[in-house]
């Protein structure tokens, strides 16, 4: 019989102690001493963002008042009362110790956490050593490259961090495969995967897992207790309480074939959405995962449900999706879509950002998890950002602050729109003899053929862009104007993209003249 690795207390979580200290824990550790931690140091942001949803469903269990829990449906359903308890909870400081393991050391919880279970092994499907299978009827696992994410699989694949092949595959530690089972089961992908045979059909495509290439937002404290009581999200649909809430390791196996329960609050929303499936095989002694199989959960339709940490854009059709990762863009770009209320702007903000304890807000910042991928197999970079204690200037509690913000957001991204098509009239104009240099000319670009000064300027206006950003959100400096910050920076990345070598030529001289005028032009009154 293999090893066991109990994720109750295996030392598998990296944290940041208040002391200022590195440690790793368990989960009964994490609960224990999370007024103690400052935060959480996954090196895999997308493993985070499922985490700390893993997290906020087992705090929704732990964290009480007296016989009264912040996943009591009683109480959900009066939101004053609801949110009457969380700050009852939050001035409390902790969670109690004897609420952790009374949870933890439930009898029908046994070997639920445990990474290697032969019956029940942590969010997983020991069924895959028997319908994961090839057409003689043997084992077909996925391979433990698979598994990891940012090791390349099959001919292609993105190296983001080592160098691995097929044929001679590194194993994994325990420890560490948790944190990629987890980030499979919130942003594995679509398409193709290993068959699992379940009746006499030997299906092998499955469905991108709920938080496939988007972001996350979430409230951050000064310490992981109070974020995780925060991560909690309130009963936003009454009909969420109709069913029994279970998490995937307190109720029992999916059936794969049959339609979807009903969707549950919180621990349904939370934890319960995966379209994978996955069963990780352990060395003999536990300590290590040396295969793996991944493949489908259900092909029965996604539960329609609105996720608490995600911003949600509206799209050309009227209709809200997810607000997608991009590598690129800085977290301060996100930051009026979080302050503002929903009722005013095509964005809306996610729900955990609704009715945050007004004591607390001074000291509360945002933090991001996203991974840049498409909607199948490419990955491309995954991210963790936090803000500064910015929460104060939420809508309800600094309105002329959180429209302020809004305002700068706006101006910078039509600046960066403008400054994207000028570096690329001017490449045109420099390097097409046949281009009409004159200030009103027409210029027809070609899509195709953009030039390196738009890409280059662009990297330079952004970053030049957050530090306008962050001086222009001081409180003496509301009433400002900021396009006009805004286009002297990017001004000046323009003017870093064309290198000064170049401008001797006459032709690049003029190219350059065009851009900045299109530039300046947003300051007349007219565009003001």
């Amino acid at each position: 019989m293999s090893g066991r690795f109990d994720l109750r207390d295996e030392p598998w979580i990296p944290v940041r102690l208040l002391t200022g200290e590195s440690a790793r824990l368990g989960l009964r550790q994490v609960f224990k001493q999370a007024h103690e931690i400052e935060d959480l140091e996954l090196p895999v942001p997308p493993a985070a963002a499922g985490l700390m949803r893993i997290l906020a469903a087992i705090a929704s269990r732990i964290a009480a008042d007296g016989d009264d829990r912040l996943d009591d449906l009683d109480v959900a359903e009066n939101v004053n009362s609801w949110l009457g308890l969380r700050r009852r909870i939050l001035r409390g400081g902790r969670f109690h110790p004897e609420a952790v393991d009374s949870y933890f050391d439930k009898d029908a919880l046994a070997g639920r956490f445990d990474l290697f279970d032969p019956e029940r092994p942590f969010l997983q499907d020991p069924r895959l050593r028997t319908e994961c299978v090839d057409a003689k009827g043997m084992p077909n696992p996925s391979g433990v490259n698979k598994l990891v994410m940012g090791r390349p699989t099959g001919i292609n694949g993105a190296v983001l961090f080592g160098h691995f092949t097929d044929t001679a595959p590194v194993p994994v530690p325990a420890a560490e495969a948790a944190w990629h089972l987890i980030a499979q089961l919130y942003f594995g992908p679509s398409g193709q995967c290993t068959p699992r045979r379940i009746t006499e059909e030997r299906t092998g495509s499955g469905d991108a897992a709920p938080l496939r290439k988007s972001v996350s937002y979430f409230p951050w404290g000064d310490e992981l207790f109070t974020s995780l009581v925060l991560a909690v999200p309130r009963l936003q649909d009454e009909e969420l309480g109709e069913s029994e809430d279970l998490c995937p390791w307190e109720g029992e196996l999916l059936d794969s074939l049959k339609p979807l329960m009903p969707m549950t609050w919180p621990g349904g929303i939370l934890t319960g959405r995966f379209r994978h499936a996955v069963l990780l095989v352990p060395s003999s002694d536990g300590r290590q995962v040396t295969d793996a199989y991944i493949t489908w959960a259900t092909h029965a339709p996604p539960p329609v449900v609105r996720d608490p940490y995600q911003i949600l854009d509206r799209r050309k059709d009227g209709n809200f999706q997810p607000r997608e990762a991009d590598g690129a863009r800085a977290l301060w770009r996100d930051l009026d879509a979080l302050l503002l209320k929903d009722d005013r702007q095509d964005a809306q903000r996610p729900p955990a950002f609704g009715a945050l304890p007004k004591a607390l807000l001074p000291t509360l910042r945002v933090r991001a998890y996203g991974f840049d991928q498409d909607g199948q197999q490419k990955d491309s970079v995954w991210f963790t950002s936090t803000t500064p204690r910015v929460l104060t200037w939420l809508e309800e509690n600094d309105e002329e602050m959180a429209h302020h913000i809004k305002r700068c957001h706006v101006s910078a991204e039509e600046v960066g729109d403008r400054l994207d098509f000028a570096a690329k009239v001017a490449w045109k104009i420099a390097t097409d003899s046949n281009v009409d240099p004159s200030p009103k000319a027409k210029v027809k670009l070609d899509a195709r053929k953009p030039g390196p000064w738009a890409s280059a300027a662009l990297t330079r206006f952004w970053s030049k862009a957050e530090t306008e950003f962050w001086q222009l959100t001081k409180s003496e400096r509301r009433a400002e104007r900021p396009r006009e910050r805004f286009v002297h920076a990017a001004l000046s990345a323009l003017d870093e993209a064309i290198s000064p070598s170049s401008r001797a030529d006459i032709r690049v001289a003029r190219a350059r003249h065009r851009a900045r005028a299109m530039l300046l032009a947003l300051l007349s009154p007219k565009t003001g």
